[in-house]
């Protein structure tokens, strides 16, 4: 979202939403989507609904993303050559037939990169930097911070003796053959390629929207799950807990631990012994801490994590 959006990052926030709502709203009042995942099926086939579901979301967004990418990369390559030094840019919005010297059998328009402090040395040294350059023939044509770009007329035969003589003063001949065919086609593609990524902009930020929204719900259904199936697994059954949503603040934490520690250490003793930074062969505990009850963190600051 935040690489489509671009200069627009700062609207990230509001298009990250759970069912119309943001996120914060959205979990703190959950409610488990029957239509959705039909509690009535087993606790596997829930989570092979999920996971079909995220999994194609997921693919749909590598093979939209991809399309876009490609096209952005192709925009942005050609923008690339509109800018920049007078070495490498396209000349094709600086430079106009009346510019050059065209079908002329014997005759030819070279242009010139000269760097601004170099001006005085190019008008005095041009016409005899080899033999065959029309005097009086140059004129700047476009300049920018450092440089200026210069045509320059001469024979053809004295192209590559002008060339070496040019490069030995600092002044480059960029290599260009004036073609309103070829700058043609690539100001009409520039022109194709900016206007398919505005149309496909609006459509890929709503699909985005959307199943930014399914991806996260499915996401807290999973968290659901998680509680529930680990309460079972811990406490057994009948089933008698309760799911809470606690948010403290950063400074609270310790102090919240401390309490919910008094409160539920006689649940299991194990959990006042174990760290999680300890390696208890046939205890999982895949890097997550261990409490006497059963504890899962949901982290809605997404932005964050850039």
């Amino acid at each position: 979202m935040a690489d489509v959006l671009e200069d627009s990052r700062d609207k990230v926030q509001e298009n990250l939403l759970a069912s119309g709502v943001d996120l914060v709203t959205y979990v703190t009042r959950f409610q488990w989507d029957m239509a959705k995942y039909p509690i009535k099926q087993s606790l596997k086939n829930i989570s092979e609904i999920m996971s079909k579901q995220v999994s194609q979301i997921d693919n749909d967004l590598k093979a939209r993303a991809s399309a876009y990418n490609s096209l952005k990369g192709n925009l942005q390559s050609l923008e690339r050559k509109n800018v920049g030094s007078l070495l490498t840019r396209s000349l094709a919005d600086i430079v106009k037939r009346d510019d050059f010297v065209l079908d002329s059998e014997y005759l030819t328009t070279l242009l010139v990169v000269v760097p601004k402090t170099s001006y005085p040395d190019w008008q005095k040294t041009y016409e005899t930097l080899s033999e065959m350059v029309v005097p009086r023939s140059t004129k700047v044509l476009f300049e920018d911070q450092d440089s200026g770009l210069f045509s320059v007329t001469l024979f053809r035969k004295a192209i590559d003796d002008f060339k070496l003589k040019a490069r030995e003063n600092k002044f480059m001949v960029r290599d260009f053959q004036y073609n309103e065919e070829e700058m043609k086609a690539d100001k009409e593609e520039m022109t194709r390629l900016s206007t398919d990524k505005k149309k496909q902009f609006g459509p890929l930020v709503r699909w985005l929207k959307v199943n930014f929204s399914e991806a996260f719900i499915a996401w807290i259904h999973i968290k659901a799950l998680r509680v529930f199936t680990e309460s079972v697994l811990r406490y057994g059954l009948p089933v008698n807990f309760q799911a809470m949503l606690l948010q403290p603040n950063k400074k609270n934490v310790k102090k919240l631990r401390d309490v919910l520690q008094d409160l539920y250490k006689h649940l299991d003793s194990s959990a006042n012994v174990i760290d999680a930074s300890m390696d208890i062969p046939g205890l999982n505990l895949s890097q997550q801490e261990y409490y006497p009850y059963v504890y899962y963190k949901l982290d809605c600051n997404l932005l964050d994590f850039k």
